[in-house]
């Protein structure tokens, strides 16, 4: 029999303790989130509703903590929110294609990562220009639902892929793959800027202004690195289909 929480006290004392987990998950979806299209108190409000759902459907008797259950349900609950919304416009997936196959084209021409004034001169743009690109694909992750065919999921054997990427966790996806050590590989050949910042953002789960802190940039140029990290991987694991 499960057994669940649904002593009011209990419930209370949980939303109190948790709201800064959904502040701190709010922060992170909220530099990759035009503001046009959900402000952070919009986020909050969604987040909190998640993790009152995480909290009425939390099972006791089940080998899970509660604070990785309630994360879960937290991304959830403002993905699922995002995607109603169509967070990703088409033309932000058209120019992170665009900057993925510049940078896959020019690894395997120069048999390393390409820095940003080869990508700019590559795609016949102006570093400036090569900036604004970057930051108009920042929503970019590193994979969506369109990456994955059903062959592909049965490849690497996982009932629950589609639910992994889509709650904002694509690095918990290979925890228990084989894929996670063609990630790992990918991850290292990576600048090292743009590898702390994956560290620092998905390992230490620091926000981009923390990380910025942290490296000492601004919180705007840490979201480049973490675009050109994602596009880079995305199309290095592309091109091991």
């Amino acid at each position: 029999m499960s057994i669940k929480i649904v002593d009011k006290k209990e419930r209370d004392k949980l939303i109190m303790e948790y709201a800064p987990l959904v502040k701190n998950i709010v922060g992170r979806f909220a530099v990759k989130v035009p503001p046009h299209i959900a402000g952070k108190d919009d986020l909050i409000n969604v987040g909190i509703i998640g993790l009152i759902s995480a909290i009425e459907k939390f099972d006791k008797s089940r080998n899970v903590q509660f604070g990785t259950y309630a994360r879960f349900r937290i991304r959830g609950a403002i993905l699922d929110e995002l995607r109603a919304r169509d967070w990703v416009p088409r033309s932000t997936r058209n120019k992170s294609a665009k900057l993925e196959k510049a940078y896959s084209s020019l690894q395997r021409k120069l048999g390393r990562q390409p820095d940003e004034e080869e990508v700019s001169r590559h795609l016949g743009i102006t570093l400036d220009e090569y900036y604004k690109l970057l930051d108009e694909a920042k929503g970019v992750t590193l994979f969506s639902s369109e990456d994955f065919s059903f062959d592909r999921c049965v490849k690497y054997g996982t009932y629950d892929v589609i639910d992994t990427f889509n709650r904002n966790d694509p690095f918990s996806f290979f925890a228990n793959s084989e894929l996670k050590v063609i990630l790992k590989t990918a991850i290292d050949f990576l600048p090292k800027k743009e590898r702390l910042v994956l560290s620092l953002y998905y390992y230490e789960e620091l926000t981009m202004k923390e990380v910025g802190m942290v490296m000492k940039l601004t919180e705007s140029r840490v979201c480049q690195l973490h675009s050109q990290a994602i596009l880079r991987l995305r199309g290095a694991l592309k091109e091991l289909e």
